[in-house]
């Protein structure tokens, strides 16, 4: 299993903690903030915080973090 590390965005440090089946978790200041993972494309998807199952919504902000997970894993 990957190891948690740090990321940046503008002035918010975002703490990532990879999972299973590349899913990621981040945490905005300390705080519990949301899971994220890859679809087959470009995207990256928000998950549900009840049932882990992905939102099909574009965000913006979830394509930053994980624009920047792939960065970090380079």
């Amino acid at each position: 299993m990957e190891e948690p590390f740090d990321i940046e965005s503008g002035h918010i440090t975002y703490s990532v903690f990879p999972e299973e089946d590349g899913v990621y978790t981040i945490f905005k200041e300390g705080i519990e903030y949301m899971k994220i993972q890859k679809d087959e494309g470009e995207q990256w998807l928000k998950l549900d915080p009840e049932t882990d199952l992905p939102l099909f919504d574009v965000d913006e902000e979830v394509n930053l973090i994980g624009g920047e997970i792939l960065r970090y894993k380079l």
